[in-house]
C-alpha cells in the first residue's frame, strides 16, 4: 500500500463501490469537520486499468461527496490523502487498519502539532516515520508542523475553530507582520478580517498570480516566488516581474508557432476570453492560425488551427472558384470600435458646440426630432383613447377639433407629407428619415416652422395632465368657443347635488331650490330647456360647466382631479400674464428664434 496525496478531479467512484450508482449521500455529519480540518482518513483507491492518471474510490465515498460540497461553496479542498491499493489488497483489511491508526492520532491538528514535534526533536523521528507511524500521508504531517510557523493566537484560532484549513492554509503565506495585522483586523469588531479567497487576495494586494501559470522556467527567475508553509502552492510576490518575464515568453512561442508554418499567430488582450464557436478548426495546411488567450491570473492558452467564419468561407469560396459578394470580400473596418467612438464623439461635441450659437437651427433639428423621433427621443402621439364611443363622437365633431384639423392640413402640405396620413408626429426614429426632415424644415422660414411645431405639440400633450391645465390657463382658452351642451355631456352626470347646483347656474337659486328633491332627470331636463330656450324658459347664452373653465371650478368640497392638476401647477404661473405673446427675437447672429415671455425670462 502506497499514501498519496491526489487532486480532487482526478478521482471517481469505484463501479465496485457498494454504494456506487445510489442517491447521493446525506454527509451533514461530517461536512463541519471537512469544512474545518479537511479530510484526515485516507481514502482507499485503485489506479484506473483505462487510465493510469486517474484513481477509483473504493472506500470514501462520503468524504468524497463532503468535498465535492466543500469546493461548490467555493472553498479549496487542496488534494486528498488516498491509500493506493495494490494487487492483493484487502481493501477491509486495508480500511480498518487505517482507521485503526487515525484513532490514535488526536484530531486536534494543534495537539497534532505539539505531538509531532516532540517526536521529531525529542526522538529523533523522520516526517516519513511520523506518517507511517499514523497511516497519514507526508503532506499531513508537513502541514500539521507548518503550523509552528504561525503565531501562537492563529494556532489557538484554529484549534477553537474560529478559523477554517482554508484560512490557515492561506495564512502561512503571511509573514509575521502580516500576521500580526491580520489579528489585529479579527480582534477589532468594526473590521473585517479577511478569511479564504479573500484573505490571498488581501495577501497579494488583490493580484494572486500562481507559479504554476508561467510560461517560462522558473529556474531562471530573478524575482522573488512566495510559497506557502504547506510547500504546496507558490505565488509571484512581483506581478510586474512576472508579466514581463511571461510576455517575453509568450512573444517566443509565437516566433515557434509561425516558424512552424502557422499562417499568422495572434494573442489576445489579457482576460479576454477566445470564442471558439465563432470560429472554424482549420489544420496548417490550409491556412488555420493559432490564437493565445491569457488570463488576468497569467495562465495561458494556446488554440491552434482556427480561422473566423468569415474567413473560413472566403477561403472554401476561392478553393471552389466561386466570387463572393462585395460585402462578403469587405474587410475589417479601417477604425476599431474605440478609435470609432473617439472620432464619433469629438464631431458630436464639436457640432454641438457650435449648434447652441444657432438656435433657428437648432428649433428645426428638435422639430424634425419630434415628428420623426431618434433612439433618444421618446416621442408619442396623444391617442384620445375611451372605450365610450359616444364620448369619442362628441370630441371627434366638436370645433375643437376641426380648427386642430385645418392647422394639420397645413402642417402636413408644408412638409409635404402624404394629406391621408394619421400623425405629423409618431415617427419610426429612423435617423436618415429625421435627416431628411431636418433639411425641409431648413427650408422653411420661422412661422412656417412654428406652425408646424405647435401642431406637434399638439398631437403629443398628454390629455388630463397638469400640462394642459397650464396652457390653456396661460393661453386664456374661452370654451365657450369650443363646447357647446351635447346630450353625451348630460348623459354622463348622474350626481344630484351637482346637478342642483348646474341648475342654480343657469335658472337661479330659486328654480334650483325648487327642485331640489326631483329626480336627476327632471332637473337635467330643466337644465336643457334654460339653454334652448323652451317650455317658456329664458333661454341661456354661452352656458360652460364649471369642469370645463380655465381655470377649472367644483361644485362640491369632493376631490376633482382637473382641478387638483391646475392647483399643483398655478403657482409656477402666478404673475404671467395671459395675454403676453410669444414673439421671436433676433440674436446676435442674426438667426430668428422664438423670444421666451419676460415674466418666464425673469424668473
Amino acid at each position: 500500500m502506497q499514501l498519496a496525496n491526489i487532486a480532487f478531479d482526478k478521482l471517481d467512484i469505484s463501479e465496485l463501490n457498494m454504494r456506487h450508482g445510489k442517491k447521493v449521500p446525506d454527509v451533514t455529519d461530517i461536512l463541519p469537520s471537512v469544512r474545518a480540518r479537511g479530510v484526515l482518513v485516507p481514502l482507499l483507491v485503485r489506479p484506473r486499468l483505462a487510465d493510469p492518471e486517474r484513481f477509483e474510490i473504493v472506500a470514501g465515498r462520503r468524504r468524497w461527496y463532503s468535498v465535492k460540497v466543500l469546493i461548490e461553496e467555493g472553498g479549496d479542498a487542496g488534494p486528498l490523502p488516498c491509500a493506493i491499493m495494490e494487487a492483493g489488497d484487502d481493501a477491509a483489511a486495508l480500511e480498518a487498519s487505517l482507521i485503526e491508526n487515525i484513532a490514535r492520532l488526536d484530531p486536534d491538528e494543534v495537539t497534532q502539532w505539539d505531538t509531532f514535534t516532540r517526536l521529531i526533536q525529542k526522538e529523533g523521528r523522520t516526517v516519513d516515520e511520523i506518517a507511517r507511524t499514523f497511516g497519514v500521508t507526508d503532506l499531513h504531517v508537513r502541514r500539521v508542523l507548518a503550523l509552528g510557523n504561525l503565531l501562537p493566537r492563529i494556532r489557538e484560532l484554529y484549534r477553537s475553530e474560529e478559523i477554517n484549513a482554508g484560512t490557515v492554509r492561506h495564512l502561512t503565506l503571511a509573514t509575521r507582520s502580516q500576521q500580526k495585522d491580520w489579528l489585529a483586523l479579527h480582534a477589532d469588531p468594526d473590521e473585517h478580517a479577511p478569511t479564504g479567497q479573500q484573505l490571498k487576495a488581501w495577501l497579494f494586494g488583490g493580484a494572486s498570480i500562481p507559479a504554476k501559470s508561467a510560461l517560462f522556467d522558473l529556474a531562471g527567475y530573478k524575482g522573488r516566488i512566495v510559497t506557502d508553509l504547506f510547500g504546496e502552492d507558490g505565488y509571484f510576490a512581483d506581478t510586474t516581474a512576472f508579466w514581463a518575464a511571461q510576455n517575453e515568453a509568450i512573444a517566443a512561442r509565437c516566433e515557434s508557432l509561425l516558424e512552424a508554418g502557422w499562417a499568422d499567430v495572434e494573442v489576445l488582450e489579457a482576460g479576454t476570453h477566445f470564442p471558439s464557436w465563432e470560429y472554424e478548426k482549420t489544420p496548417k495546411a490550409k491556412g488555420g492560425k493559432v490564437f493565445i488567450s491569457v488570463s488576468h491570473r497569467g495562465e495561458v492558452e494556446i488554440h491552434e488551427g482556427y480561422l473566423s467564419a468569415k474567413e473560413a468561407r472566403r477561403k472554401r469560396s476561392t478553393e471552389a472558384g466561386t466570387t463572393e459578394s462585395e460585402t462578403e470580400k469587405a474587410s475589417r473596418p479601417e477604425v476599431t470600435s474605440t478609435l470609432q467612438t473617439y472620432i464619433d464623439l469629438h464631431r458630436h461635441a464639436a457640432a454641438r458646440a457650435v449648434l447652441v450659437d444657432h438656435p433657428a437651427v437648432a428649433l428645426r433639428l428638435m422639430v424634425a426630432h419630434a415628428i420623426n423621433g431618434s433612439p433618444l427621443w421618446t416621442v408619442r402621439v396623444e391617442a384620445q383613447s375611451t372605450r365610450n364611443e359616444a364620448v369619442r363622437d362628441s370630441v371627434a365633431v366638436s370645433a375643437a377639433e376641426a380648427r386642430f384639423g385645418e392647422k394639420w392640413q397645413m402642417a402636413m402640405a408644408l412638409l409635404d407629407f402624404p394629406p391621408d396620413g394619421v400623425s405629423v408626429a409618431g415617427g419610426n426614429s429612423d435617423e436618415h428619415r429625421t435627416a431628411v426632415i431636418f433639411a425641409r424644415l431648413l427650408g422653411l422660414p420661422d412661422a412656417d416652422v412654428l406652425s408646424i411645431l405647435a401642431v406637434v405639440m399638439g398631437e403629443t400633450l398628454m390629455a388630463g395632465t397638469a400640462l394642459v391645465e397650464a396652457v390653456g390657463n396661460y393661453l386664456k382658452v374661452g370654451m365657450s368657443d369650443f363646447w357647446k351642451p351635447d346630450d353625451v355631456f348630460f348623459e354622463l352626470i348622474r350626481d344630484r347635488q351637482v346637478v342642483n347646483a348646474m341648475l342654480r347656474e343657469v335658472g337661479g337659486r330659486r328654480v334650483a331650490d325648487g327642485n331640489v328633491s326631483e329626480k336627476v332627470t327632471t332637473q337635467k331636463a330643466i337644465i336643457s330647456d334654460f339653454l334652448s330656450g323652451t317650455n317658456n324658459r329664458r333661454k341661456v347664452e354661452g352656458w360652460t360647466p364649471k369642469w370645463l373653465t380655465f381655470p377649472a371650478g367644483s361644485y362640491t368640497d369632493r376631490p376633482f382631479s382637473t382641478l387638483a392638476k391646475w392647483k399643483m401647477a398655478e403657482v409656477r404661473f402666478r404673475g404671467i400674464k395671459p395675454s403676453e405673446p410669444v414673439a421671436l427675437h433676433t440674436t446676435a447672429g442674426g438667426e430668428t428664434g422664438p423670444a421666451m415671455p419676460a415674466a418666464i425670462a425673469a424668473e
